[in-house]
């Protein structure tokens, strides 16, 4: 079916609920177009942390414009993913106007987009997302509240869930060791916001150095606790956004192929995911029915899950792996992986939110490029650790020559993933006709 919303033909959406249940209506249309469109490659892509619909389908019209005229003989179909995921509205997207001319919230407190957000993505907390609006606006000096916003945002994190989601937190597990609650959520909150807000200064430092082509000058001057609680507030989201990701991928999206592989026998999938969507589409690779081989190539841009998600074992520890270990072979092509040092996001905050979540050990001082190397590293800052065989080239040079056929490769894609202000950085810049070409090229579609 042809949509207006993305300009591109034919275009079918899927839609998930938290837990990965499919609409089913849609589904099926998505069946039954396929087989009758004559349609040989079905690009699906599934986007990262989002506010909407609308959001959504504008990400996936930019990014699908120049396939057409990339590849105008093949015979391309499209399927946009939406999943239940948020945004903070101060995160500013290349290319993307915000929605309201007001702008953002100055210093700790929360804008009325990214609330909405937060009562959209978290129903039935409304009582609990107000306080900590009203804290944030408030910012209290005493102590005492900063430990009661640390156990609100635990509330609404909701640290076991009910229902499915429960299974899908991890992105690597230790033999014998039992998974735990995040550590930045049981620690002691005033701790945790003044490691967090030193990252968030350390951040912007190196933004405005970047901006003015100088080295600039170290600052000395201690941060707002209360900007570390809102970057408390932020990665609460998004460790329900990438237990969420898991489990639209694997009870959701991989069991959907499954069926689109039954309906059209000859079909070509590619996967694409932008952030916690790439985590989506990997997990959709554990959730494929046994034997189904229709999907082509997976294609991760910025990547927010650990780089060592495919390794069978972790450097330095013999005990622990990746939950996807080996899910790389599932595909019948290529698994690309890109990623750019200009992603804050995952440069900076991915790796301090995951060696605090690992255990109660501060990291406060610690210069947090250091961790990169280890097992707190995201795909989209260094791409695919640890697995045998990985090939490793520049955009440039993935576009200009056949990649490989199977296997995993790392691009560094920061010749055109670099624009962004702080926190996230470049970590949304994915809008480009190089990264569309990379598509094309890794699902060898002519």
């Amino acid at each position: 079916m042809a949509d207006t919303g993305t300009g591109v033909a034919p275009y079918w959406e899927l839609t998930f609920d938290a837990d990965g249940d499919v609409d089913a209506p849609e589904r099926d249309r998505l069946l039954a177009g396929a087989r009758a469109s004559g349609v040989r490659d079905l690009i699906v892509f599934a986007h990262g942390w989002n506010n909407d619909r609308s959001g959504a389908t504008r990400l996936y019209r930019q990014f699908f414009a120049p396939v057409p005229g990339l590849a105008p003989a093949a015979r391309i179909g499209y399927v946009g993913v939406i999943w239940p995921s948020m945004r903070f509205c101060d995160e500013p997207i290349p290319d993307f106007p915000r929605s309201t001319a007001a702008g953002p919230a100055p210093g700790p407190a929360l804008d009325e987009d990214t609330r909405h957000a937060l009562l959209e993505t978290f129903p039935g907390r409304a009582t609990v997302v107000d306080r900590l609006a009203r804290m944030l606006d408030q910012h209290s000096h005493d102590e005492a509240a900063l430990e009661e916003f640390g156990r609100l945002v635990g509330l609404l994190a909701e640290l076991v869930p009910p229902g499915p989601q429960a299974h899908f937190t991890a992105d690597t597990v230790a033999e014998g060791v039992p998974e735990h609650a995040p550590g930045m959520f049981t620690r002691p909150a005033v701790d945790v916001c003044a490691e967090f807000a030193q990252a968030a200064a350390q951040a912007e430092q190196a933004a405005r150095a970047g901006q003015s082509g100088s080295a600039g000058q170290e600052s000395f001057s201690l941060p707002n606790p209360w900007d570390g609680a809102k970057e408390l507030l932020r990665q609460a989201t998004y460790y329900t956004m990438k237990r969420r990701a898991g489990a639209v991928g694997e009870r959701g999206l991989g069991p959907a192929v499954g069926r689109l592989a039954e309906a059209v026998p000859d079909l070509r999938v590619h996967l694409v995911g932008h952030s916690f969507g790439g985590r989506l589409v990997s997990f959709a690779l554990r959730g494929l029915p046994p034997g189904v081989r229709a999907v082509k190539s997976v294609t991760l841009l910025q990547g927010a899950f650990s780089h060592y998600a495919f390794a069978a074992r972790l450097p330095g520890d013999p005990r622990a792996g990746g939950v996807l270990q080996g899910q790389e072979h599932r595909v019948d092509g290529p698994l690309v992986c890109c990623s750019s040092h200009f992603d804050t996001a995952l440069g900076t905050f991915y790796p301090l939110a995951s060696r605090m979540a690992d255990d109660d050990r501060s990291v406060l001082g610690v210069d947090v490029g250091a961790l990169l190397g280890t097992r707190w590293g995201a795909m989209g800052h260094d791409g695919v650790q640890a697995v045998p065989g990985t090939r490793a080239c520049t955009l440039a040079e993935a576009t200009s020559g056949p990649l490989p056929v199977s296997g995993c490769v790392n691009v560094d894609a920061a010749e055109v993933v670099r624009r962004g202000g702080p926190p996230a950085g470049a970590h949304s810049d994915i809008v480009h006709p190089e990264l569309a070409h990379l598509v094309l090229a890794a699902g060898r579609i002519a």
